[in-house]
């Protein structure tokens, strides 16, 4: 009975060590220098495929559909979008010199874009190819972000370092916001209240207050024994809210925060360059691509343990997940 009962607990042990399980999803990461998007299974963790797109793929986003994968393809000045259901590119559309990022309106009809060159945002509509306004901002735009009623577009300026606000309806722009040096990404809470912004050179993470458009907290990562080399970058925000999760950069890590107290949860440890993160569809796991290494981290939620390192060559920069 004794040696029944051990071999019991031993399976039980076993068993809560084991990742938890996830719903399927497929995991997609651009490839600034391989100029692909690699296709991971999110069962397996092992890549599947390669989607050439053109030169200098970075930003990418789904549909609110999950239809059609967006990916701004810097070099060609271009948006391809990619069929999900068939993985090949079905399309372009017209974005603008150098889309580094962009945001897609809650009912999928615009794309708000990013261009680098020339410090503008252009408002893109998707149904028609036509960019219909354009809206002036500070050099260097990277970051963009719209919230979930639609209403208002944000983008960050590295070289000015600032977070602008636009009105959606008209592209006004209605506020610029002082933050630290070189804001890299930007992402609304889900009720929209509270807007998350990364800043790359201050290794800071700014919460403002949406309605006011000031900021309530910055979150200081050089503080409480940080890693070597630390940035902010990428931003990953949890479905409830509960959770927002930054890419560290050269710090070679990804962080836990919760949004409540602003307290760092956890650290993951991950690939070298840390740029782009994204979430399974049960936030479950955290993916992390990083570009000097050329692979992707999964990080189990759960325990909190790397489950694999998926080793896909190239830059690896941004990161979308599809159910």
């Amino acid at each position: 009975m004794r040696r029944i009962l051990i071999c019991a607990l031993a399976l039980a042990a076993c068993a809560c060590s084991r990742p938890a399980p996830t719903t399927p999803h497929t995991i997609y990461v651009s490839d600034e220098q391989a100029d692909v998007i690699h296709v991971v299974d999110g069962k397996t963790l092992a890549p599947v495929g390669r989607i050439p797109v053109g030169d200098r793929p970075r930003g990418l986003g789904l549909s609110p559909d999950g239809k059609t994968l967006f990916v701004a393809v810097s070099d060609d000045n271009r948006i391809a979008m990619i069929d999900v259901a068939t993985r090949q590119v079905r399309g372009t559309l017209d974005s603008g010199p150098d889309p580094e990022r962009f945001a897609i309106s809650p009912d999928g009809g615009m794309l708000y874009v990013a261009n680098e060159d020339d410090g503008e945002v252009s408002f893109l509509q998707v149904a028609a190819n036509r960019i219909v306004n354009k809206t002036q901002v500070g050099p260097e735009p990277e970051g963009m972000a719209v919230s979930p009623d639609g209403r208002l577009v944000i983008c960050t300026s590295e070289a000015a370092s600032l977070v602008h606000f636009i009105d959606a309806a008209t592209g006004k722009l209605l506020d610029s916001v002082l933050v630290g040096a070189r804001p890299r990404d930007a992402v609304f809470s889900p009720d929209g209240t509270r807007l998350w912004v990364t800043s790359e050179s201050r290794a800071s993470v700014a919460v403002f207050d949406v309605a006011s458009r000031r900021i309530l907290h910055t979150i200081d990562l050089k503080k409480a024994d940080p890693p070597p080399n630390v940035q902010a970058v990428g931003l990953a925000m949890a479905r409830d809210g509960g959770k927002v999760y930054a890419a560290l950069g050269r710090g070679n890590h990804a962080i836990e925060i919760d949004t409540r107290t602003f307290e760092i949860l956890r650290r993951f440890k991950t690939g070298f360059r840390n740029w782009g993160l994204g979430l399974s569809p049960d936030d479950r796991r955290l993916y992390a691509a990083s570009g000097l290494s050329g692979d992707l981290t999964v990080v189990d939620l759960t325990s909190g343990k790397t489950i694999k390192r998926v080793k896909l060559d190239g830059r690896p920069w941004g990161v979308a997940v599809a159910p």
